[in-house]
């Protein structure tokens, strides 16, 4: 296993500056050559020995000041119960329902099927794949070499399944759910000591776990189960994790979301612990790192840095934790925190609409930063409805608020601060632009909504989570989709769905002789970037123009410019232009993603597509070469034509290609418009005049020309 990591090392080396070496090499010498995570070895205020030798009374009085909830937030709380029994009964019964199955020990994540566990639960134990994770020092596991899905194993530790049991007992009263909810965890902290076991590689884990077990905790406070050395065994892993989200969080280029969650944890263990050596200071530093990190993560515009949105709203809802932690305790909220929130919130509800499907770009492991709800991922819906309950009194929840919204509706009322974080307007949006973030999106008409990618590859050096999809388009009409984003497909468990739905040529985008616009190092890493350059926004015309270097890596290098048009007076659908600058011959393949559902065929002159039923709309082509057209659906060799909406998971799906080899400008023009049948096809006329492409295309009943410049900076001019 040492040899894996140092082959780790060794191809992000190149993704590394000089400091993160130097710092990547000290971290290593140190877990190669001591343990990491000590246990808890300062004192508790008030104890006259160390925490874990500390005599009885000292414990006897921090279980009461844990019970009375004394100095610190309460988030769930008997009170709060009986009014989201009342208000939302549905959202109450799934949620016991969900509690009822992890008491049974039956588990489900991602895509996975449902498994029943043993009795105890074997933490270490994954039986999908059959693979028994050694319980020695995290630090001597490589999670990357493993003969199973780390995914897997490190979902059921996080222990998020906790809360709800906390949750059930507080809505019924039953005693059987808080003894279930404590059994499990003393099987957990049996089996998982301190710094042993995969649950403990990496202090992203540890601080995402220790939210979601101290708000349990909380929640069972009054259970007379909860005694003094359930409490004492709790505060001295409590405080190995938070010493680890400090000591060991993710600096360089690993300073994503993860780092999010080392800080996040930090904090939210300090609020809910106060009795923590120096917890003020802790908490304080844990803050000013959150506060600068919130300012990286979410851009100016709101979007994203990670380019994906699904870490978007994890990271957003990690930093909500705190915010909700420290407001429910009466203390500010840092200005920054707050601003991260309605930046990021505003930029999700312009995205989504009323309506609008749900945008996969980028990865999506379907995390959770606190799950207090039985639902399997957290959608951009929900997690407005988190967002806008912050500060709001539970009576202002619209009715179809899920159970985390409540709980943070109730933690917060009557605290002081803003209330009015999201704008209700941003859910009514049109069109916008977000500079930063790179993306575009156009609404031509009501419930019409085109994307179009002009963002960077990803996040820091290593961009883990990006996609090669620069300059790829989604489309989707009356809230379905019809082009799309194929989603994330896995991580660890499927290595060839990873390489495919990374790639370029399952995207709305194209390739150039069958290559990636960006070069892959490894699974979460790359060794090559393409860069978009915008070169003209027009949302009152409904205008995209943008390129990317991503291919001029080539022997005879390409630039590919890309021109797509929406205007408001078409009649639905859209025009895309793409432009290879280069000396040479040259293949280009423009591909075009479906919904899972939706059916095509090639006919003259493009492609047709169908709901099964009827005819929704064509893909009109033509080129300054001859095309060939195709339809791959759910190939098994070449995992193309898949849509992936559950991590681990894949349905088959048309993927619609246009090929064309030529001797550069190369010019693809496509016109995506309603149909009813073959007979609707009229491909445009393409021809370049001098440095200028031009589109010969009708919509709306009437001819239109869109000269698209072939030159390096004027934008496209549409008449």
């Amino acid at each position: 296993m040492a040899g894996g990591r140092l082959g780790w090392y060794a191809r992000r080396l190149r993704a590394m500056g000089p400091a993160e070496v130097a710092w990547r090499m000290r971290r290593l010498a140190v877990e190669t050559a001591a343990p990491r995570l000590d246990p808890l070895r300062e004192r508790l205020p008030g104890a006259r020995a160390l925490p874990d030798d500390a005599d009885a009374a000292s414990w006897e009085r921090a279980l009461a000041a844990f019970r009375t909830a004394t100095d610190r937030p309460v988030l769930l709380d008997r009170g709060a119960a009986g009014t989201i029994a009342a208000t939302a009964p549905a959202a109450t019964a799934d949620l016991l329902a969900a509690a009822e199955r992890v008491a049974a020990h039956r588990f489900a994540f991602f895509a996975h099927p449902e498994v029943t566990l043993a009795d105890p639960v074997d933490w270490h134990h994954d039986p999908l794949a059959g693979h028994d994770w050694p319980r020695v020092p995290a630090r001597r596991l490589d999670h990357r070499t493993a003969p199973a899905d780390v995914k897997w194993i490190w979902e059921l530790n996080r222990l998020q399944h906790l809360p709800w049991l906390a949750e059930a007992w507080l809505l019924t009263g039953r005693d059987e759910l808080a003894a279930e909810a404590f059994a499990q965890l003393d099987s957990w902290l049996d089996a998982n000591p301190v710094g042993v076991g995969i649950a403990w590689r990496g202090a992203f884990e540890a601080g995402v776990r220790m939210i979601s077990v101290l708000v349990a905790l909380q929640g069972l406070r009054t259970s007379p189960l909860l005694t003094a050395e359930r409490l004492r065994r709790v505060v001295v892993v409590a405080d190995a994790s938070a010493r680890a989200c400090w000591r060991e969080r993710s600096l360089h280029s690993s300073a994503n979301n993860h780092l999010v969650g080392e800080l996040a944890g930090l904090a939210a263990t300090c609020l809910l612990l106060p009795e923590l050596p120096d917890a003020e200071r802790r908490l304080g530093r844990a803050l000013d790192a959150l506060v600068r990190e919130a300012g990286r993560q979410v851009l100016p515009d709101g979007a994203g840095a990670e380019q994906a949105v699904g870490y978007q709203v994890f990271t957003a809802e990690l930093v909500l934790v705190v915010a909700v932690l420290l407001r429910a305790s009466g203390r500010p909220v840092p200005a920054p925190l707050t601003d991260a929130l309605t930046r990021s919130g505003t930029y999700l509800a312009g995205l989504v609409g009323r309506g609008d499907p749900e945008p996969r770009y980028g990865d999506d492991d379907e995390g959770f930063a606190l799950r207090l709800g039985p639902e399997p991922v957290r959608t951009i819906a929900d997690h407005l409805d988190v967002l806008a309950a912050y500060g709001a009194a539970p009576a202002d929840l619209p009715p179809g608020a899920g159970l985390t919204a409540r709980w943070v509706a109730a933690a917060t009322t009557g605290t002081p601060g803003p209330t009015g974080l999201l704008p209700d307007a941003a859910r009514d949006a049109g069109s916008f632009h977000a500079p930063h973030g790179g993306l575009v999106v156009l609404r031509p008409a009501a419930g019409e909504r085109v994307t179009v990618d002009t963002g960077p590859l990803g996040y820091l050096a290593i961009a883990a989570h990006g996609h090669a999809d620069a300059l790829a388009v989604t489309w989707s009409v009356g809230g379905r989709d019809r082009v799309v984003d194929p989603g994330t497909g896995s991580y660890y468990g499927h290595p060839a769905w990873r390489r495919v739905h990374r790639g370029t040529a399952v995207h709305a985008t194209v390739t150039v002789d069958g290559e990636d616009q960006s070069v892959m190092a490894g699974a979460f890493l790359w060794s090559r970037r393409a860069e978009v350059t915008e070169v003209d926004v027009d949302l009152d015309r409904g205008v995209v123009t943008a390129e990317h270097d991503g291919y001029t890596r080539l022997e005879d290098p390409v630039v590919h410019r890309r021109h797509v048009e929406a205007p408001p007076d078409a009649g639905g659908g859209f025009l895309v232009v793409d432009v290879l600058r280069a000396a040479g011959e040259h293949t280009a393949g423009v591909a075009w993603p479906l919904a899972p559902g939706l059916q095509a065929q090639v006919v003259a002159g493009g492609h047709l597509v169908t709901d099964g039923a009827e005819a929704l709309f064509a893909l009109a082509a033509a080129a300054t070469a001859p095309l060939r057209h195709t339809v791959v659906v759910g190939d098994p060799a070449t995992h193309r034509g898949w849509v992936s909406r559950r991590l681990e998971g894949r349905e088959p799906a048309p993927l619609l290609g246009t090929t064309a080899t030529g001797t550069g400008p190369l010019v693809v023009a496509t016109h995506l418009h309603p149909a009813t049948g073959a007979g609707d096809l009229r491909p445009p006329v393409v021809e370049v005049d001098g440095d200028v492409a031009r589109v010969v295309w009708w919509a709306g009943g009437r001819r239109r020309v869109t000269d698209v410049a072939i030159t390096p900076r004027p934008p496209g001019i549409a008449r």
